[in-house]
């Protein structure tokens, strides 16, 4: 098998795998007073701490959710809860991933302004236009780090830097789902008030992320019930999903200029190998190594997928989330109209090979040669 479809979920590596039965193992709640109950919060902490330290973080500011989605809508709606009565305008892009979209397009219908910063005619997004944008009536302005379809690195840290020192009060949100493990990413230099993490995209399990609030920023709870997490986010924490989380972190934290440098490579190796093939074209324009969108010429993507699916090579069309759906993020970043239906994500995790480029290549390369004719 050839799994090139990282950015939708990554396989979970081996410490992760132990540190879920270990805590399946450690059966006691963590809320209880007796020892099965500490020995259950000690690992907890521990995660806590270690998520913490690779967001150079407090462990205080750490707050484990069911996934970065859960986050995203906590940091949106948390944000229009805490200042929404007051302030009416929501800052952000328009290429965010759909957790966060569809919160803030469900604010608007109540009534709040969206001002949605688009790439321009080059596909960049200018921090001065996302700056702008900003007022006193604005409470809130999120912005992902690493687009999930395309790898564009959009310029959060100059855009929330300029934001707080004129707007100190406005609160800054960050997506940080596809840059978490993969870019060098601190709390402090990214001048965000929140920052939305998941487990399943750095080789953790499915089902757990985490939520960064920085030390003094008001967030309403957005889950009511037995007071875990300092009373931010109610519910019995998941011991093993939370250890399997902590011990990606903790795998991958130390290596992560050593695998961006190795994963910079490979991207380098597709695009010359798909320069060489003449029919495909690469839509990306920089950014991270760890996701690169192409198009191959004359094929739509969902037959391309199947045919490749079928030699066991796995990549997808765009965001896992969109289910095969027309993406509107490529037409923001300005993709050619053409290849708009042909368009595969590559997407690589510390793991992948130029093996796997080799085979994917191979494949893309039968495909064009049994479904069309190119050349």
């Amino acid at each position: 098998m050839i799994y090139l479809d990282n950015a939708a979920t990554t396989k979970p590596c081996g410490e992760a795998k132990k540190a879920v039965i270990q805590g399946l193992e450690c059966f006691g709640n963590p809320s209880s007073l007796h020892r099965a109950g500490l020995e259950a919060e000690l690992l907890v902490s521990h995660a806590r701490a270690v998520i913490a330290e690779a967001l150079g973080a407090s462990e205080e500011e750490i707050y484990f959710t069911s996934g970065a989605t859960e986050s995203n809508n906590t940091a949106v709606f948390g944000a229009y809860k805490a200042h929404g009565k007051r302030r009416k305008r929501i800052v952000t892009t328009s290429v965010e991933h759909p957790a966060v979209k569809n919160p803030v397009d469900e604010l608007e219908k109540q009534g709040c302004e969206v001002v949605r910063i688009s790439p321009d005619e080059n596909g960049e997004i200018n921090s001065r236009d996302i700056f702008a944008a900003v007022n006193e009536d604005t409470f809130l302005v999120s912005c992902m780090l690493v687009n999930n379809e395309t790898g564009y690195v959009l310029p959060v840290e100059k855009a929330f830097s300029m934001i707080k020192k004129k707007y100190p009060d406005v609160l800054t949100h960050c997506d940080c789902v596809q840059g978490f493990m993969k870019l060098p990413v601190k709390a402090k230099k990214l001048c965000a008030d929140m920052i939305s993490l998941s487990g399943h995209k750095v080789c953790g399990p499915k089902g757990i992320g985490a939520l960064y609030v920085k030390k003094g920023v008001h967030v309403p709870p957005f889950m009511l019930g037995g007071g875990q997490e300092k009373g931010f986010r109610s519910g019995t924490e998941s011991v093993p999903l939370i250890c399997g989380f902590g011990a990606a972190v903790e795998k991958l934290s130390p290596l992560v200029s050593e695998n961006y440098e190795r994963v910079s490579g490979l991207q380098r190796y597709l695009i010359e190998k798909c320069t060489e093939n003449g029919g495909i074209s690469v839509n990306s324009r920089g950014g991270s190594p760890y996701v690169t969108s192409i198009a191959v010429k004359g094929l739509k993507s969902e037959v391309l997928l199947h045919y490749l699916e079928k030699r066991e090579i796995y990549v997808s069309s765009g965001s896992a989330c969109s289910k095969g759906k027309k993406s509107s993020v490529l037409k923001e970043f300005n993709y050619p109209t053409e290849n708009l239906d042909s368009t595969l994500r590559i997407s690589f995790s510390f793991e992948s090979s130029r093996e796997d480029v080799d085979g994917l290549m191979e494949g893309i390369s039968a495909a064009q040669q049994a479904l069309c004719r190119i050349r």
